[in-house]
């Protein structure tokens, strides 16, 4: 592409940046002076020209630079976002062949390898692709901040539109200007801890900005572009959904009980029903039909014999009158079920469960297509039909997820309280043995007239609330029960137990029936490891296969990324992943069970993030076969879903993977086994002899903000399991985000470059010459490359330097440091022989410009972090420095995106 068409499709984005440039210099120079304004847009060029910030500036100016700084990166990523989309829009109106990841690629691909409909239909008709929501988020941004942020992208769409008169462009520029003089004057720090009450409203608050919306539309458009492909179109199941972990997952969450779970699925059910009678509110003002004119079907007219809307005006109008029905029956249910919504309309009856309420929507559908008005079924009320389908009265389903060694607790207790065997001090072996006897049994072991420990009683209570919650939502409102830590087939049949000691688990005519699925996840290399070994164990257990029967011979495995990253790196843990999953798919070939993979994966690389199109058409043959899971967490919730359009492209990407992935033989590739072995060998030697220096645990303690990140309100867990001593319980988001914060980003390449260097000494230039070949036909591999990268290229050791000295041991530091210097020179070497690339991002401009742009004032960030690192070394009560440098972790967290 040519310099003068690259600068005329960006210069949409250049004016947006020069005005949102010139309204923040108003802005703050209004509210703070010229100077500070002034200071800001000079980092740039004091950065380049001297390498650092200029002499130190009073105490009192770095909160407001930090923020000056902080809120100029927000609208840069703003401004972003709504070029990209407006890049995909010309794309499409040009006519430009289908970018990747969307489903017109997607289908046009299955199309030309002669994919048959009966094979798409048939896979669409046994799908399920889940984005699952988490329950502890780095995300640092309040919802007060992102309410605004919406603002601004808006009044910037609305700027760009063509044929303003001057008197409309003012009032726009007015509006954008006075929502950035509320960012300035809002405070981006939360001064209170999150409460998990808090995280469940955050969670919920995507429906209405996105999901409510961009949902149906998926929906609609793969049934209109199959039905332009092959010339019918299939009917299409709820196989799209967003799942949630928000009030369900205590694992290392204490705050989380049986009364948070019943709030999490009511505040859910409150944000359904009140889209739902929102939507037929407005289908009442809209289908004003007069008997006089049309015959409805009988369906509708008992639904209007049946109206409290008894107005006079109102008797020639049967769909107004039964849509009054539909809304009062709604409305008592979900009083019913302990929503609290408003509606005009009241009735005697109540609807049993979604799929009865749905009926009375299709006969209304069905009775206008019968007077020749299908037009107006196929809108709003086809819309609603689907939304009702997917979300049902819970709007997301809930996962339960615990710590395998609190099942085992648990269980151990109350074998001790009915007297039996010691659960605790038997082997694996034994345990089950014991398992299986007493699950082959229908007496219960829990007796009201035992004390039990505060930890049986809440986990039990747990179990108990969701077996009510399936009995009032449906058994779909929580679906799955996660094993953390899941290591063998005691911790699956400990879960068992717990599960029919509440009635989650029945025996009917003496073979056993559960309500939800039991998953392992496998997160640490080990257990990956194991994970085909257990599940063979498993499957060879007559009483699970006969439970699995009872789930449609579905078995769902959960893999870990972020924690099998943290104990291995990032080449091996990715290697590990996929090596994982290939046992796994040849493991369930051989019980002829089917399998769903859960992939765990965290916003930042080294927590299994980036683009998830190319990581899922990249797994391993036969992984996904239709059925995906896939975690959302932090930073990242909030740049996928906050705005429509982007949460419509990538819930679109999510399916358009699926089918590629499952169908398409254009990303089959042959691994060389050899070399990856070979390469995750030498990457986990270089990996773990760092983690495993002497005294390294006091220079990721010192040498990052891990400590102030701990005390910063960005969720409602603890920063690790037990302490801030070990690697081993430091949860993997604060590890990642820590190293994240101090622009090292070791967990997301380090180990490569030894890797290669190691493969290159052994096997000379027929050695790089492999793995040219693998990054030129493995996918896998490409993605690793891309991602590792990405990575790279937001990392700076320059900056990291500077964090490395505040590390008190000044050896240690050096020493340590030292072998981050060499090891991410030799990562980058390697990258570019085997890439041919000669700098970072050379094959990704977009990126290259947008980290140009805002990494000069992410670097400000980072160098006023330092400081204040080390002004609360001296001083650990200094309250402003406190909330400076949360200012700054805020900052360039949002700057870089990804970071957690």
């Amino acid at each position: 592409m040519d310099n003068k068409h690259q600068f005329e499709k960006d210069l949409p984005l250049k004016n947006d940046l020069a005005r949102l440039e010139r309204l923040l210099g108003e802005v703050l120079s209004e509210q703070a002076g010229p100077t500070l304004y002034q200071e800001m847009r000079a980092i740039p060029q004091q950065l380049q020209q001297q390498g650092s910030l200029p002499a130190r500036l009073p105490e009192d100016a770095d909160s407001a630079l930090v923020r000056a700084c902080g809120l100029y990166a927000q609208l840069f990523n703003i401004a972003e976002d709504l070029h990209h989309t407006r890049r995909r829009r010309a794309h499409r109106l040009a006519g430009s062949a289908p970018q990747q990841g969307s489903l017109e690629r997607a289908l046009h691909q299955l199309r030309q390898e002669n994919v048959s409909f009966e094979q798409l239909s048939g896979m669409l008709s046994d799908a399920s692709v889940e984005a699952v929501l988490t329950a502890h988020p780095t995300e640092v941004q309040r919802q007060s901040v992102l309410d605004s942020h919406r603002a601004v992208r808006r009044f910037l769409h609305r700027l760009n539109q063509p044929a303003l008169l001057p008197e409309e462009k003012a009032d726009l520029e007015s509006k954008l200007k006075r929502v950035i003089l509320s960012l300035w004057q809002t405070a981006e720090i939360r001064h209170f801890k999150l409460s998990v009450l808090d995280e469940i409203k955050n969670g919920v608050a995507y429906h209405p900005m996105t999901f409510f919306s961009a949902l149906p539309k998926v929906y609609e458009h793969l049934s209109q572009l199959i039905g332009e492909q092959w010339g019918q179109t299939p009917q299409l199941k709820p196989f799209l959904r967003v799942a949630s972990w928000i009030g369900g997952d205590r694992d290392g969450n204490p705050n989380v009980d049986a009364e948070v779970l019943a709030s999490a699925i009511t505040h859910q059910a409150e944000a359904a029903f009140e889209h739902y009678l929102e939507e037929l509110a407005t289908l009442y003002r809209e289908l004003s039909l007069s008997s006089r004119h049309v015959e409805v079907g009988e369906a509708v007219a008992a639904l209007s014999a049946l109206s409290p809307d008894d107005k006079v005006s109102r008797m020639e109008e049967p769909y107004r009158r039964a849509l009054a029905t539909v809304q009062a029956r709604l409305a008592n249910t979900a009083r019913r079920l302990g929503a609290k919504v408003h509606s005009r309309w009241h009735g005697p009856d109540d609807y049993a469960d979604a799929e009865a309420c749905l009926a009375d929507l299709r006969a209304i559908g069905e009775s206008l297509r019968s007077h020749n008005s299908a037009c107006l079924a196929e809108g709003r009320l086809s819309r609603l039909i689907r939304t009702l389908e997917v979300f049902g009265f819970f709007l997301m389903p809930l996962d339960l997820r615990q710590f395998a060694g609190m099942h085992q607790q648990v269980v151990g207790e109350l074998f001790a309280q009915a007297g039996l065997e010691d659960y605790d001090q038997a082997d694996d072996t034994a345990r089950v043995a014991l398992l299986l006897r007493e699950l082959s049994s229908p007496r219960l072991l829990f007796s009201p007239y035992a004390e039990y420990s505060e930890l049986a009683q809440k986990e039990l209570a747990i179990f108990r609330q969701a077996a009510c919650i399936q009995r009032d939502f449906g058994v779909e409102a929580i679906g799955q029960s996660i094993i953390s830590n899941c290591a063998s087939v005691s911790d699956m049949l400990a879960l068992a137990l717990l599960l029919k000691e509440c009635g989650l688990i029945r025996l009917v005519d003496g073979a056993p029936v559960s309500s939800l699925n039991l998953v392992p996840l496998f997160e640490t290399i080990t257990d990956l490891r194991a994970a085909d070994r257990v599940m063979d164990q498993l499957f060879a257990l007559p009483w699970y296969r006969a439970l699995l029967k009872s789930r449609g011979d579905l078995q769902e495995i959960m893999l870990g990324y972020s924690d099998s990253n943290k104990d291995g790196g990032y080449l091996t843990s990715q290697w590990e992943l996929y090596q994982a999953e290939a046992r796994l798919v040849a493991c369930f070939a051989r019980a002829g069970a089917r399998l769903r993979l859960f992939h765990g994966r965290g916003g930042s690389v080294g927590r299994g993030g980036g683009p998830a199109f190319e990581a899922i058409v990249a797994q391993p043959a036969g992984s996904v076969a239709g059925r995906i899971r896939i975690t959302e967490q932090g930073e990242v919730i909030a740049s996928k879903y906050s705005d429509p359009d982007i949460g419509l492209r990538n819930l679109e990407a999510l399916v358009a993977a699926t089918l590629e992935a499952t169908l398409s033989q254009a990303h089959s590739e042959n691994i060389d086994h050899a070399a990856f072995d070979e390469l995750s060998r030498d990457a986990y030697a270089a990996y773990r002899q760092l983690v495993e220096t002497p005294s390294f645990m006091q220079y990721f303690l010192e040498g990052t903000p891990i400590n102030a990140i701990a005390k910063l309100n960005i969720g409602s867990r603890p920063a690790s399991r037990k302490s801030l001593n070990s690697i081993t319980d430091l949860r993997a988001i604060p590890w990642v985000f820590s190293w994240s914060q101090s622009r090292v980003m070791l967990p997301g390449w380090y180990g490569f470059g030894s890797a290669v260097s190691a493969f290159i000494g052994r096997h000379g230039r027929d050695g790089m010459l492999r793995l040219q070949e693998m990054a030129r036909d493995s996918g896998f591999f490409r993605v690793i490359l891309s991602n590792m990268e990405q990575v790279l290229a937001k990392a700076d050791l320059r900056i990291a330097r500077r964090y490395a000295d505040l590390v008190e041991d000044r050896a240690l530091a050096d020493r340590l440091f030292a072998l981050l210097e060499a090891e991410w020179q030799r990562t980058v070497d390697a990258l570019f022989a085997i890439s041919g690339q000669k700098h970072l991002l050379e094959n990704n401009p977009t990126l290259a410009r947008s980290l140009a742009t805002r990494l000069p004032y992410l670097d400000a960030l980072n160098l006023l972090q330092v400081e204040l690192l080390r002004r609360l070394r001296d001083k650990q009560d200094d309250a402003d420095a406190l909330y400076t440098l949360h200012l700054t972790i805020n900052g360039i967290s949002a700057g870089l995106r990804n970071s957690g």
